[in-house]
């Protein structure tokens, strides 16, 4: 296990630069980064779904501080805008939720609400139920932009998109924002997708078969073996290394 520690935190040494972040090899957060706003990065998690190429095609042509925009507006400057499962008005009516969201308080304010009472799950759960409060439209493509509260940790998915845009917020160095200043980066949970999930079990990092919470919350004890402090600083090197397929 010892090799392993050594192999990632060289890994994490060698991408822990701005350079790692470009459109040679894209990633949500070379565009999250730009505005620096927790409001904008959530839109830049959310939609980070599907290859890197076409997420980042997307969000490059979207506006910082739409989530600031009278829906009038909004609308003529979505005209004609989709993005796989959203169809324009999915992404009108998610950037009216998000500028109501702004109007309560922010992100941050929301989210500690439930994470100063029952961690993490508690709340990532209090962001999304206070979403769907804000915005009485329902379609698919909008819900599968935010997810479903999560009722148990037995059921619920690996919510990678949401622990990204976590991690993003949290930490703080050339790749994460560090915005907020009141979570714990030891409580964080791992974004688990295809390439980390695949990449973590070659490593014997991770047992279970089934990439899920309960599977992104076994690897996020296993690298806190490694760092007790700060397990997520492992999350980016993992994800490249999957996506670049150096395993």
């Amino acid at each position: 296990m010892k090799a392993i520690q050594d192999y990632l935190d060289a890994e994490v040494a060698a991408r822990n630069c701005e350079d790692e972040l470009c459109f040679e090899r894209p990633d949500p957060l070379l565009i999250a980064r730009r505005s620096m706003d927790q409001h904008h990065a959530l839109t830049c998690a959310l939609f980070a779904y599907g290859s890197a190429k076409a997420i980042v095609a997307f969000l490059s042509s979207l506006e910082d501080d739409l989530y600031d925009t009278n829906e009038s507006d909004l609308r003529h400057k979505l005209k004609g805008k989709y993005y796989r499962f959203q169809t324009t008005e999915d992404i009108v009516q998610w950037f009216r939720t998000l500028g109501a969201l702004r109007e309560i308080g922010g992100a941050e304010k929301v989210f500690m609400q439930g994470y100063k009472e029952t961690g993490i799950i508690g709340g990532v759960t209090s962001l999304i139920s206070t979403l769907y409060d804000l915005n009485s439209y329902r379609s698919t493509g909008y819900q599968f932009l935010i997810g479903k509260p999560i009722d148990t940790v037995n059921k619920a998915s690996a919510m990678k998109r949401w622990m990204m845009y976590l991690r993003w917020m949290v930490r703080h160095d050339a790749l994460d924002m560090g915005l907020w200043k009141e979570v714990k980066q030891s409580d964080l949970i791992m974004p688990l997708d295809t390439h980390t999930f695949n990449v973590s079990r070659r490593l014997g990092l991770l047992e279970r078969k089934q990439c899920d919470m309960k599977a992104a919350i076994e690897l996020t004890e296993m690298l806190k073996r490694f760092d007790p402090l700060d397990p997520l600083k492992y999350d980016f090197a993992l994800y490249r290394i999957g996506q670049e397929k150096l395993l």
